[in-house]
């Protein structure tokens, strides 16, 4: 009996499955995007709906679902694409047959993003039409032109971040700042870009600062800001202790900006990262008017430092918290209740760590509030009873912590022992692939001249801290014999004010023996009875 072979005719569509000899009509989507919102990009975006609306209904064999938007939004990523999004989700539930959009730039620049989404409705039965090219996804061909024309737009799309970036970055050398008006404390746009103190908001930003330097928190300070009705520079009447941290260490309220503080690590994921040496960094100097001198600036960044190091948690519940210490064991001195549920109750200040070492425990005094007070009244009286001898000696301190030359002259030196490093590695470099040297010699040269380059990088990360250091301490001093002499000689009740202003901390130590060190760096010691 002879082989036959009988065929028999596809009769469904391999990607929908509908039957070929169908005449069913299909429910078809365009959509449009703008990557701008620009008066001129509006009109081409209000041209695109309005010409795929047209489109669609003039096939006779399509049924027009909507045009589905995003305006200005980029293409690079479709995480925040929401009518992209929307139109994708409806394909998927069955809404959608057939998408159009004007070109696969459009769709996504983002390859793998167009890939993914082209397959996903592809199994769905979902086809898509790039007008420009004259793509259609169900084409044996079609995704081979899509990964080339979504390449290409990729690339397209890293050329503009590029060049983008280098007009940011060449604004940045040439000392142009640049700054979020709408949501910075303190400055408004000026012309030409200058940044001008908009009178209502520096008084928020002086304020944050002078009840940071009176020993309040950042948490503190954000209640007050909230129970004063000030508004945040987000436009929220609730304060976050990371804005007022923001607002403490921007250099921008002392006159000078620091430019490139972040960069983009890659432009499809426009990912942000503190720029920690990857690219260059520029600081411009009296840029613009300050709000706050740079000696209250420096003394601020001097206290964070300080708060930083002490070891405990810093606190300012109270005029006392975070200010006694300990001459046992170098530990705060914390508020304890006595009897606290009797008539006896009373409010003590002791070391918070008296019990902890077990019996090593410290034997230093326990005080009241009221001890403390008074040992305060009495500290001052003495102090100022030579008011003017101390003021002589605060001024010596000033003149000798405000005279930077020596240290100025260390930093150039250091600087130039830097340069000159990079100098003999780059040497070095060009000499090994001009002429390959023995490589086991160009390796510890290299190695010698990176360990060199460390170190110097060190030694001017040092000198650098200590001259802000000095220059914030002399501004403190300075301030001290300020508030010194408009302070009256002797003083009978207690002020608050006057020991935050004056007070840098009390040490307490077990023979009875109170030390005060006060902000000009001269210290008091009276006896507790």
């Amino acid at each position: 009996m002879a082989r036959t072979i009988t065929a028999f005719p596809a009769t469904k569509n391999i990607f929908t499955t509908a039957p070929i000899a169908s005449t069913a009509r299909r429910k078809v989507a365009g959509y449009a995007r703008v990557s701008t919102d620009t008066d001129e990009q509006f009109t081409s975006y209000e041209a695109q709906v309005d010409y795929y609306t047209q489109f669609i209904q003039s096939h006779s064999d399509w049924v027009f679902v909507k045009v589905y938007t995003d305006e200005g939004i980029s293409a690079v990523s479709t995480k925040h694409r929401d009518g992209f999004n929307e139109m994708v989700e409806d394909a998927l539930a069955g809404k959608i047959d057939l998408i159009v959009t004007k070109s696969v730039s459009r769709f996504a620049r983002n390859t793998v993003d167009s890939l993914i989404t082209i397959r996903k409705l592809k199994d769905h039965g979902v086809e898509c039409f790039f007008e420009k090219e004259n793509i259609w996804t169900f084409d044996g061909k079609g995704e081979l032109l899509i990964t080339i024309m979504s390449s290409l737009a990729q690339e397209e799309s890293r050329n503009i971040s590029e060049n983008v970036t280098w007009g940011h970055r060449k604004r940045m050398a040439d000392g142009k700042v640049s700054l979020a008006y709408s949501t910075f404390l303190g400055y408004d746009r000026g012309e030409d870009g200058v940044l001008v103190i908009n009178p209502e908001q520096a008084e928020t930003v002086r304020l944050i600062y002078r009840s940071f330097l009176d020993g309040m928190t950042p948490a503190l300070i954000c209640r007050m800001l909230e129970e004063r009705g000030i508004i945040s520079p987000g436009g929220k009447k609730k304060w976050c202790p990371s804005t007022i941290f923001s607002i403490l260490t921007n250099e921008k309220y002392r006159g000078d900006a620091l430019l490139q503080k972040t960069f983009t690590v890659d432009f499809l994921t426009k990912k942000h990262k503190v720029n920690e040496g990857e690219v260059p960094q520029y600081y411009v100097h009296g840029n613009h008017e300050a709000i706050i001198s740079p000696e209250e600036f420096e003394r601020v960044q001097l206290e964070l430092e300080r708060r930083r190091t002490v070891g405990h948690t810093y606190s300012a519940r109270t005029a006392f918290a975070s200010r006694i210490v300990c001459g046992d064991c170098g530990a705060f001195y914390g508020q304890k209740v006595w009897h606290s549920t009797d008539r006896y109750r009373r409010l003590i200040w002791r070391c918070n760590r008296k019990y902890a070492r077990g019996d090593e425990k410290c034997k230093t005094l326990v005080l009241s509030e009221d001890d403390i007070k008074a040992l305060f009244l009495k500290a001052y009286n003495l102090l100022m009873a030579d008011r003017d001898a101390v003021a002589a000696d605060c001024q010596l301190l000033i003149d000798e912590l405000s005279d930077t030359a020596a240290l100025d002259a260390k930093i150039m030196a250091t600087q130039e022992e830097m340069e000159n490093t990079i100098t003999l590695n780059k040497e070095l470099i060009r000499t090994q692939a001009a002429k390959g040297t023995d490589r086991e010699e160009f390796t510890r040269k290299a190695t010698e001249y990176d360990e060199r380059f460390r170190k110097a990088e060190a030694r001017l990360a040092r000198l650098q801290a200590d001259r802000k250091r000095n220059l914030a301490r002399c501004a403190e001093v300075r301030s001290f014999v300020e508030a010194i002499r408009e302070q009256p000689l002797v003083l009978q009740d207690w002020d608050e004010q006057l020991w935050k202003i004056m007070v840098s901390q009390l040490t307490v130590y077990s023979d009875g023996r109170v030390v005060f060190t006060f902000r000009g760096e001269n210290t008091i010691t009276v006896m507790a009875e």
